[in-house]
């Protein structure tokens, strides 16, 4: 009995490693967000292409998109700048990560501008040897009352 009680946590605590070692650390997948952000920016389809899962779902004040509505937004859109901050990032899965940060945008969407301090999130799913955006969320903030 004494040693199946000892393999199992040997296979428990070996386990418990490779989960850990799977798992980006919070600065590799916010250098991804930052990716996103910045191939959207610069109107780069095939950057953010590469960024985000082909059956992506964004989810905005003005509806819920999919990748082509994301990337015929991006056409419509001059961002001057973004900054990202308070980011975190939690995983108790392997192979999915959810973060959330505010980002600070300036710039317009179709003719309108679209600056302020965004409340945002994003759910990373692990797809062969890559990370992909799967779920995008953000809201503008609104002032303190």
């Amino acid at each position: 009995m004494k040693k199946y009680f000892s393999l199992a946590l040997t296979v428990w605590f070996a386990s418990i490693a490779l989960t850990i070692a799977a798992t980006p650390d919070k600065d590799a997948i916010m250098a991804k967000e930052k990716e996103a952000w910045q191939a959207f920016k610069d109107k780069n389809a095939d950057a953010f292409k590469k960024l985000v899962d082909k059956d992506f779902k964004g989810v905005y004040a003005e509806g819920i998109v999919d990748l082509k509505a994301e990337l015929d937004e991006m056409q419509k859109t001059d961002m001057k700048s973004f900054t990202i901050s308070d980011y975190t990032a939690f995983s108790d899965e392997a192979d999915v990560i959810v973060t959330s940060y505010k980002c600070v945008v300036q710039g317009t969407s179709g003719g309108k501008d679209n600056s302020g301090t965004f409340n945002c999130g994003t759910v990373w799913k692990k797809e062969g040897n890559d990370w992909l955006a799967i779920f995008h969320t953000n809201v503008k903030a609104e002032a303190a009352k």
